[in-house]
């Protein structure tokens, strides 16, 4: 057994060369093909923006529009706060351990450390497909959005000059998208503090043709709609809305500072959850019909459908809609440089391990992943297949969304497991907590919480994907199915096939063989005092503020 003692080196410096490569090959891991670095290039403020704005995109600006449809405004409150519940846990628990291991991958290689090495293959794969799937459709997204003014124009124009934007980007390295999110940020941020106070002014009947509405339609059509399988489909929603929130833990490697710069990041959750998706929200069940036609539209990415832009042109204001518009344009770009982040940081951890094609390891000078970013950028190609007439591309598109579909869920919830056997192991291995930089107040039990919840989820999701449509055949239920569930098959496949390619059957790693030290970032056993102990209601605030 390891003592504290043993542990405690004041900081050990990642060195994946220096590997145990008969070690790496018991748990089916290559040796590294090259110790390269990336860039820490990311500030403080960099990060904060990457937070907050990181989960604001379509799901809330458009999406939230199917919500309000399927379960009526009480679903849509009640959902999304506990999906933020279980977001708020997942993020402190991802906090503590990029603190402890700052490294580029973040969860896909905290997986491979305390979960299993293929179940690590299986989440970074999982993860890697689904932002490369991701950023076709947010380019033809964004191409949508503008035929809110112009829709003369052949589409494919605009996706080539989002994709043209979105290859500059990347020439900037990690500090290109840390300063486009930080503008980006600001601008949703903006929309969304100026939606709950024009909400608030409809609501109040100073603006607008409806006069005071109070809480006329939480009473007419009603707070909930649908039964169970309304709540249910708002579950479902909700949870897919927040993906994105993780990126803060991945840019934990980057970052100048990640021991005070990623808790800081992650604290915002609450807040981010709070202001911008629950109280946002409330006001828009309070102005906006729940059975309105129009939201019927807003499954996909349709800005003439978003509740935002239908409530206030139900106001009568004339300029308003297109500057929301606008809004969504930015989130939807913003989502398409946040999959060029999400992608090339995990491909190119993974390729460091073995678990890619080793040639996309390779960081240039300037710390950029240029193989997996022209990789990327190749993929996106596709966006021009979903511009196909009569939909046919389309059709493509909603099978490959079908891969990334429950994945969050696989991600959010491997995480929380990796927390939990972290401080399972420190205990069994005689390693003191106070080794750890950062403890989320919710502690080991908030990950719990959250693991359940994910589950809570994935069943949630199974059940809106098996349920028949009424009238719908026996093909049309396993097509809507398969197009919502694929995801858990896919991860599946993943996971026995590395499996297979290893032939290493151990579900996961034991305890007292996880290895704590190496790349660790602990505190100096040795000149540091023990943490005083603080009263539940402090530790809850701390989690806060």
């Amino acid at each position: 057994m390891t003592t504290p003692d043993e542990a405690g080196t004041k900081v050990i410096a990642r060195d994946n060369a220096s590997r145990s490569s008969s070690r790496d090959e018991e748990m089916g891991i290559l040796t590294p093909v090259e110790n390269n670095q990336l860039k820490k290039s990311l500030k403080n403020r960099h990060l904060q923006m990457i937070a907050m704005g990181g989960a604001i995109g379509a799901g809330l600006f458009i999406g939230s529009g199917a919500a309000l449809s399927a379960g009526g405004p009480g679903s849509v409150l009640i959902c999304y706060t506990l999906i933020g519940i279980m977001m708020l846990f997942t993020c402190q628990a991802l906090a503590e351990l990029s603190v402890v291991y700052p490294s580029n991958g973040a969860f896909f290689e905290h997986c491979l450390r305390f979960l299993d090495p293929t179940w690590g293959f299986a989440i970074g794969w999982g993860y890697a497909l689904t932002w490369l799937i991701i950023l076709p459709f947010e380019l033809i997204a964004a191409s949508i959005t503008i035929q809110f003014w112009n829709d003369t124009i052949n589409m494919g124009v605009w996706v080539t000059v989002f994709l043209v934007v979105l290859a500059l980007i990347q020439i900037f390295g990690v500090r290109g998208y840390g300063e486009v999110e930080c503008v980006l940020s600001v601008i949703k941020i903006i929309a969304c503090s100026g939606f709950i106070i024009l909400g608030i002014v409809i609501n109040t009947g100073a603006v607008g043709r409806k006069g005071y509405l109070g809480g006329e339609y939480w009473s007419d059509p009603g707070a909930f709609r649908n039964g169970f399988e309304g709540f249910a489909s708002v579950f479902v929603i909700a949870s897919f809305s927040f993906g994105g929130t993780e990126l803060a833990g991945l840019a934990a490697a980057e970052s100048e500072n990640p021991e005070k710069s990623v808790p800081k990041a992650c604290k915002q959750v609450f807040w981010r959850i709070s202001f911008f998706y629950i109280l946002n929200l409330f006001i828009m069940g309070l102005i906006l019909p729940s059975d309105d036609p129009r939201l019927l539209g807003s499954e996909g990415a349709n800005s003439k459908a978003s509740p935002f832009v239908l409530a206030i042109q139900d106001a009568g204001i004339k300029v308003l809609p297109h500057i929301m518009n606008g809004v969504i344009t930015i989130a939807v770009i913003s989502v398409a440089n946040s999959s060029s982040f999400g992608f090339t940081r995990t491909v190119q951890a993974m390729a460091q391990v073995g678990m890619a094609p080793t040639c996309l390891a390779k960081i240039d000078k300037q710390g950029r992943p240029m193989r997996c970013t022209i990789v990327l950028l190749l993929f996106a190609l596709i966006a021009y297949v979903g511009l196909a007439p009569n939909d046919a591309g389309m059709k493509l598109f909603d099978w490959l969304l079908a891969v990334t579909g429950v994945t969050y869920f696989f991600i959010w919830g491997s995480i929380c497991l990796a927390h939990i056997r972290f401080r399972k192991a420190m205990q069994v291995q005689g390693l003191s907590l106070d080794l750890v930089p950062y403890k989320p107040s919710g502690g080991v039990w908030g990950s719990w919480i959250a693991l359940i919840f994910n589950g809570v989820c994935l069943a949630a999701a199974f059940y809106v994907c098996a349920k028949p449509k009424p009238g719908a055949t026996a093909a049309e239920t396993a097509e809507k199915f398969f197009k919502g569930y694929l995801a858990a098959p896919v991860m599946f496949v993943l996971w026995l096939g590395w499996k297979v390619k290893t032939g290493e059957w151990r579900l996961q790693t034991p305890l007292h063989a996880i290895d704590l030290k190496t790349d660790a970032k602990f505190r100096d056993p040795v000149n540091f005092e023990p943490e005083e102990k603080k009263p539940l209601r402090k530790r809850m605030l701390g989690a806060l503020f």
